[in-house]
């Protein structure tokens, strides 16, 4: 059993479908969003404010005991060159993607005894790309952070990387032409990165997917 999984970014995307698959296999998702999702138990909160996202975390916590495992979903991007993305946006990017994954995670260790923690990276935390650097400085910085992460806490958690190339999810909306996929045909539907997700999830004590890539087989982006 699946028990009481924490999803940041569990409203909209890649967080909705694994708070989806979540419930589909028997567990109970619990939210971190800034808007609510469609079912379940949840906090409103910015994943920029750390200090508001740990908050969060111990508020559900206390609600249901502890949390079996954690996945850090929620991301944001603002595209454009380090010349024009303003200072405020660039750095809510990395507030959002890092700091909060990692405020998320910090508060949760205590109520995750043996429990499991994914972290959601993306193929822009491999490679670089120009006109994103807020993005991947951001990604990158998951990355390094889960591999430590796993080092720190081998045999008390599990700890996975996932590294998701494009999908098609409401992330794209708001940005301009030139940063929109030619071809949404060529990315994921999430459900199938949140089921990779869960397969992690799912594997027998002392088993471990360290990390794992997964992407549209011509998903761009990717290698």
């Amino acid at each position: 059993m699946l028990g009481n999984v924490l999803v940041t970014g569990g409203a909209a995307g890649l967080g909705a479908a694994v708070a989806d698959a979540v419930e589909q296999a028997g567990g109970t998702p619990l939210v971190l969003d800034k808007s609510a999702p469609s079912r379940g138990d949840f906090e409103l909160v910015d994943l920029a404010d750390g200090r508001a996202a740990e908050a969060a975390v111990h508020e559900l916590a206390k609600r249901h005991g502890g949390f079996s495992a954690v996945v850090t979903a929620a991301g944001m991007d603002r595209c454009g060159t380090l010349a024009e993305v303003p200072a405020e946006e660039w750095e809510q990017v990395v507030k959002v993607n890092l700091f909060g994954t990692a405020s998320v995670i910090r508060a949760a260790l205590p109520h995750l005894e043996n429990g499991r923690v994914v972290t959601v990276a993306s193929t822009l935390g491999l490679r670089a790309v120009s006109d994103a650097t807020a993005y991947c400085a951001s990604k990158f910085g998951v990355v390094g952070f889960t591999r430590a992460l796993a080092a720190e806490t081998a045999g008390q958690i599990g700890v996975t990387l996932v590294v998701p190339g494009g999908m098609r999810t409401n992330f794209f909306d708001d940005r301009t032409e030139q940063y929109r996929p030619k071809d949404f045909d060529k990315l994921n539907p999430p459900d199938r990165v949140a089921a990779a997700i869960l397969f992690a999830l799912s594997q027998p004590k002392d088993c471990e997917i360290r990390e794992l890539v997964i992407a549209h087989g011509e998903e761009p982006s990717w290698p």
